[in-house]
């Protein structure tokens, strides 16, 4: 028995999918302590957008830690929080004539999650949110409670409430029936303090919201004195084609949600960012130790940088154009998915078993898992992208077969 079996917990998953022992690994490809090349389609969950040891960010970590620089310090000043923050500012906000309040939040999206829950109902004095089907934002409890998969919420062992859910964009009239839950006086729903949804559901099956609908969230939202959360943790940082997955709608979230690849090379990091008038929380009301991992400010700023100097945003988008053309099914940026739900919804997970044993790093999503997921760094060659998706036409075909 080995030394995993012997003593690491039951909960593993990703272990199960990948059964060797990985080494190495640089921008789209991975390698296991044997040598063997792996192509990377997952992009370990879509915290390594900007690639693996991507070596622009790498240098601006070494040279950090080449100085004694200081690596935590709670919420306290420092110059790489300093740094980031104005970076931030500078290319992000301010080119898109955004303006939020930065909290920096304990180091997992899940934390910035239950924050910005907190916030809503601190400002609205309101305890219901709504959310949607085909949801996730998390495993910490007030985050599984928006979550609807339900392997995820039966592990809480505990009532999750104060949250609806409604459809989501596709699913039967999602709209209508959201105006209803609203404004009839006995839909037996209670005013919500926020609306949180995902502009493209990625754990859900890979479900890409219209700009029409989007809109009209917002829309209703304002109508209806709901503050609107945007989750980017997974399809943020680029991913749908836009540095923030909202921007294709033209649309501003009253809080927005980050985590994964806001760190820039993989790194324990989450922010809320909130409209100036709604940060009221008291001084420490939500804190935590990790929320001041100053190699992920590093790591960020030289992420934010890497973003807007390679214009990663355009080249997101034609690689995009590249995926959509090959896999004809659905998706947007560079997050596709194969549906499977149609045919037979096991044989999704045989496709991720046959892409590994083809070289392959693959995901399922979705309801009963029946969904293929292709998602890998956004600074995937184009060459190592197209082996990729052979490989993918390969495994379903024998799959298939």
């Amino acid at each position: 028995m080995n030394i995993f079996e012997k003593r690491e917990s039951v909960v593993r998953s990703y272990c199960r999918k990948y059964p060797v022992v990985f080494k190495k690994a640089l921008n789209a490809e991975m390698f296991s302590e044997d040598g063997e090349r792996y192509v990377d389609f997952l992009a370990v969950a879509g915290s390594m957008n900007y690639g693996h040891n991507n070596p622009e960010i790498k240098k601006a970590i070494l040279d950090y830690l080449a100085d004694d620089n200081i690596i935590n310090a709670l919420d306290m000043y420092t110059s790489a929080k300093e740094e980031f923050l104005t970076e931030f500012e500078r290319l992000i906000l301010s080119p898109r004539k955004l303006d939020y309040k930065v909290m920096c939040c304990g180091p997992t999206g899940t934390n910035a999650v239950e924050a910005a829950l907190k916030l809503a109902r601190k400002n609205k004095k309101r305890t219901n949110v709504i959310a949607f089907a085909g949801a996730f934002h998390g495993m910490s409890l007030g985050s599984l409670a928006l979550t609807t998969d339900k392997t995820s919420r039966e592990g809480g062992s505990v009532p999750l409430n104060n949250v609806t859910f409604v459809p989501y964009d596709g699913t039967f009239d999602s709209l209508a029936y959201l105006r209803w839950v609203l404004e009839d006086d006995h839909s037996g729903v209670d005013k919500p303090a926020a609306i949180i949804l995902e502009t493209v559901q990625a754990e859900g099956g890979i479900n890409p919201a219209s700009v029409e609908w989007l809109r009209s969230i917002r829309q209703i939202c304002d109508e209806n004195d709901i503050l609107m959360i945007v989750d980017d943790i997974q399809v943020g940082n680029g991913r749908a084609g836009y540095f923030f997955s909202f921007e294709r709608a033209g649309i501003v979230p009253d809080m927005v949600v980050m985590s994964k690849s806001i760190s820039g090379f993989g790194m324990p990091m989450a922010l809320l960012l909130i409209k100036p008038e709604l940060d009221i929380f008291r001084p420490a009301e939500h804190n935590g130790t990790f929320r001041g991992n100053q190699l992920s400010f590093i790591g960020g700023t030289a992420g934010i940088r890497y973003f807007t100097e390679h214009k990663l945003d355009e080249e997101v988008r034609r690689k995009g154009q590249i995926m959509d053309a090959r896999l004809v099914h659905r998706g947007i940026g560079m997050i596709w998915g194969i549906d499977f739900n149609g045919i037979a919804p096991e044989k999704a997970i045989e496709v991720i078993h046959k892409a590994f044993d083809n070289h392959l790093i693959l995901e399922v999503a979705g309801r009963h898992d029946g969904v293929v997921k292709i998602m890998p760094p956004l600074t995937i060659e184009d060459d190592t992208l197209m082996e990729g998706l052979q490989i993918v036409k390969k495994s379903i075909a024998e799959v298939l077969n």
